[in-house]
């Protein structure tokens, strides 16, 4: 064989060489990539309502339209999971007292249990409730179509805190999931206001007004404004604690390490001089005895031409048949300071936690999922009458619309005060103590106890700062 025969061949083998040694990398990377996407899909955390089958969980419920859409449910969840569930619904007065001794037994006799925010900030750092952020943050623990973000952020804001006193409710732990809530607003016999020819207030003075023309408006027995007024926490949170905020009054401040109280403050001063008058001027003759039931009742009844309530109290006397005055009621925002433009609005959520001593967490938790997901809330809300929603895709449904669309300005009334609402007080354990006492004062200022109304709340300020003294902020 020639020399240049002898390169041509040596150059063709080289070539050859290279080529197949191309040929075995890409096939190793081909054989690596499809190894890869195997384990991955092997191992990929997988969502399966199954997961928990033959489980048994306990569920504590209060007496709510939420709680009674929810045991409807019940068999529909078990059929889709596998888990069997056991429950109890208890009246509100005397459940709050069963959950607290269920749960400082640490038996986990029960593993999940309805709760507002307030009672939160007592279970939590003692350490009677599960975080749920992990179990949200986990693909394998969630479904793919949950979407929290859909939920309102006062509402699933309002069950989240870091645990410290004195830091607002917002951040931190996520220490239940809301199911149902309530924001604050002014409800009124549209019927009587046209008979009257009285357009609804828009200002506190205006308020004032409209309660001194309505004055035994339908005979005697009749008045303006029914409001919440018992010795009682529930009475500073509603339409108290919202126009409270809408003064530019606080609860507390912190001071050194310590809760100090703002009861007395001027903001909070103004605010308390005219909420007196109200109640003076358009209270009902009982107003120290009213609460969330005496309220609404009177509105429904044809007494009170007005409800500064939740906007599902006077719902609940608006639907077909519910009361005298069924079909008359309609909502507007609630009145604000003169000069204020910002509608800050306080809530309530009824919501659902996890007891942290259950036994049986993974099913647990899927009933939390269930139960606060968008298909069961849409049910509850327009098959059942668990109002308010707290995910938008509710209140954006044609169902919703169409059912919520017979209380005149209720949707539009809500829609102007959703992105102000929030939890208005401060995070601390001694909530229904300082509360309660505040309602007490409350009533003190209306009866005239005190020679101005800047002494009552020195007063108050006295006991609030003794009553959180213990409280310790690091």
């Amino acid at each position: 064989m020639k020399e240049h025969s002898l390169k041509k061949f040596d150059r063709g083998r080289k070539m050859n060489q290279r080529h197949g040694l191309t040929k075995f990398v890409v096939l190793i990377v081909l054989l690596a990539m499809v190894f890869s996407l195997s384990v991955y899909g092997a191992t990929k955390p997988a969502f399966n309502w199954k997961m928990a089958k033959g489980s048994t969980i306990k569920l504590m419920l209060v007496q709510h339209s939420i709680a009674e859409a929810m045991v409807k449910k019940i068999p529909e969840f078990e059929k889709l999971t596998g888990i069997k569930v056991e429950y109890s619904i208890t009246p509100e007065e005397n459940y709050f007292d069963k959950v607290t001794t269920s749960l400082n037994s640490r038996m986990g006799d029960m593993d999940i249990f309805m709760s507002g925010a307030y009672q939160l900030w007592d279970y939590a750092p003692a350490g009677f409730v599960e975080d749920l952020g992990p179990y949200l943050k986990n693909p394998k623990m969630t479904a793919a179509d949950y979407d929290i973000a859909d939920i309102y952020s006062g509402a699933i804001g309002a069950m989240k805190w870091d645990l410290v006193p004195g830091h607002k409710a917002g951040t931190g732990s996520q220490l239940g999931l809301p199911m149902a809530f309530e924001i604050y607003s002014l409800a009124y016999n549209k019927r009587v206001f046209k008979e009257k020819g009285i357009k609804p207030p828009k200002t506190m003075d205006e308020l004032l007004a409209v309660c001194e023309k309505l004055k035994e408006w339908g005979g005697k027995g009749t008045y303006p404004l029914a409001i919440r007024g018992a010795r009682n926490w529930g009475t500073i949170h509603p339409a108290y604690m919202s126009t409270y905020e809408n003064y530019g009054a606080k609860d507390f401040k912190i001071e050194n390490g310590k809760l100090v109280s703002l009861v007395n403050s001027p903001e909070s001063v103004a605010m308390n001089e005219m909420w007196v008058k109200l109640i003076k001027v358009g209270g009902s003759p009982s107003w120290s005895s009213y609460t969330w039931y005496q309220a609404g009742a009177d509105l429904g009844a044809g007494k009170a031409a007005m409800l500064w309530d939740a906007d599902n109290n006077g719902i609940q006397q608006n639907w077909p048949g519910a009361s005298k005055e069924a079909g008359n009621i309609a909502w507007v925002p609630q009145p604000l300071p003169s000069g204020a433009s910002k509608n800050n609005s306080n809530l309530w959520t009824w919501g659902i936690a996890m007891n942290k001593a259950s036994k049986n967490k993974v099913a647990a938790w899927l009933a939390m999922e269930y139960f606060t997901s968008k298909s069961y809330l849409l049910y509850a809300s327009t098959v059942g009458n668990a109002v308010d929603p707290v995910r938008a895709s509710v209140w954006d449904s044609a169902a919703f619309k169409k059912k919520i669309g017979q209380h005149e300005g209720y949707s539009d009334t809500f829609k102007a005060t959703i992105n102000n609402t929030r939890i208005l007080f401060t995070p601390q354990p001694h909530f229904q103590e300082t509360t309660t006492e505040w309602a007490a004062n409350l009533q003190d200022l209306v009866a005239g106890k005190y020679k101005t109304v800047q002494e009552g709340l020195d007063d108050l300020k006295k006991k609030t700062d003794e009553a959180v003294k213990d409280v310790v902020i690091k």
